[in-house]
């Protein structure tokens, strides 16, 4: 769309954000409890000269104090909404957010600025301790791949769009 003297053109801003659902050797799965959201797997935002593999390397590490290494794309989600800001800013964006399948490689459970705690738990038990609606139907996600690769040898990726505001509302789920 082109701006002519009597109309200019705004450009979209989305949130890119990055998670990791960690797995351990033993078979768990890495959560945090934030202060205000509960349990959830790691993850946030992309910053500005970062790719999405580093954010969310970092974004675990930081909240968990554990490095990870990416290994699988399992979901690709948008929250279409748009909601108030805080802290000074107006508004918050739409989000685009790529969630990977990732390994432990190293490190030491701790809890973060951002974070109360970490835990290594199992998938039932993680699912369990998820509340908030978006990150556990992401969470569902996760356990959807993981059983299509137990059975056919690969999972594939889902698309999630969905809207937190004012409650949350799945929209569409479609593999991709």
């Amino acid at each position: 769309m082109r701006g002519n003297e009597n109309t200019s053109w705004v450009m979209p801003t989305h949130i890119v954000a990055a998670a990791g659902v960690v797995e351990n050797e033993n078979g768990e799965i890495l959560l945090v409890r934030t202060y205000n959201g509960g349990w959830v797997f790691p993850g946030g935002q992309v910053e500005e000269g970062e790719n999405v593999v580093e954010a969310a390397q970092r974004e675990i590490f930081e909240e968990s104090g554990i490095r990870a290494k990416v290994e699988k794309l399992f979901c690709i989600s948008s929250n279409t909404c748009k909601y108030p800001g805080y802290n000074g800013v107006k508004e918050i964006p739409t989000k685009v957010m790529l969630d990977f399948i990732c390994r432990k490689t190293g490190g030491n459970l701790r809890g973060s600025d951002e974070t109360a705690e970490a835990a290594w738990l199992k998938p039932d038990e993680a699912l369990a301790r998820i509340q908030a609606p978006a990150i556990r139907e992401r969470f569902r996600v996760y356990l959807e791949w993981k059983e299509q690769a137990a059975q056919v040898g690969f999972g594939t990726p889902t698309y999630l769009e969905y809207v937190t505001k004012p409650e949350f509302k799945l929209k569409q789920k479609r593999t991709l």
